[in-house]
């Protein structure tokens, strides 16, 4: 039997499989730059992993506390989605990523419109923030929740409703009796 090649990072045991697969995600790199590169793919993906969760649910209006609601209702938005607080947290210069097919835990419903999970990072690695106008995670909820009402998808207004009522206002022709 073979033994499986580990490398050791710092706090980490990675598997030689496994980081073969995340320096082939990163990119090429020389056979004996293997151990270093996989030590950065990995501290790079445990960085993201300290980001804060921002899941739909914590932002809607609609839900109650008891459904994960996290902030006040009068502050948040009608059904928001997790595309819409990552781009709002990405037009505000946060480094937010989208996390698709995440689902929020209390949330019952499997339907696309409620997956998805933002990861907003507000500390860079020395401690410092990113931003100084977002100290904690709920300032960057609140600013998520007052924005997206704001979005121009949001604002548009349809102009199909009125071809609709145009259409059946034509003259209708009888129907004949067959012969």
């Amino acid at each position: 039997m073979q033994k499986s090649k580990d490398i050791n990072c710092k706090n980490f045991i990675l598997p030689y499989v496994q980081a073969i697969k995340l320096i082939k995600e990163i990119g090429v790199s020389p056979q004996g730059a293997l151990r270093e590169t996989a030590c950065a793919a990995v501290r790079s993906l445990t960085d993201q992993y300290r980001f804060m969760c921002i899941y739909p649910a914590y932002l809607n209006n609609e839900k109650t506390i008891q459904e994960g609601r996290r902030i006040p209702i009068s502050k948040a938005a009608e059904n928001p989605t997790a595309t819409e607080i990552q781009d709002e947290c990405s037009a505000v210069g946060l480094n937010a990523f989208l996390e698709k097919n995440k689902m929020y835990s209390r949330e019952w419903n499997p339907d696309a419109q409620y997956r998805g999970r933002v990861r907003v990072q507000l500390k860079q690695e020395d401690g410092s923030l990113c931003l100084v106008q977002f100290p904690s995670h709920k300032s960057v909820m609140l600013y998520a929740a007052e924005m997206i009402p704001k979005l121009k998808t949001r604002t548009q207004k349809t102009g199909g409703s009125d071809q609709t009522l145009q259409q059946g206002e034509g003259s209708k022709k009888g129907k004949g009796k067959k012969k």
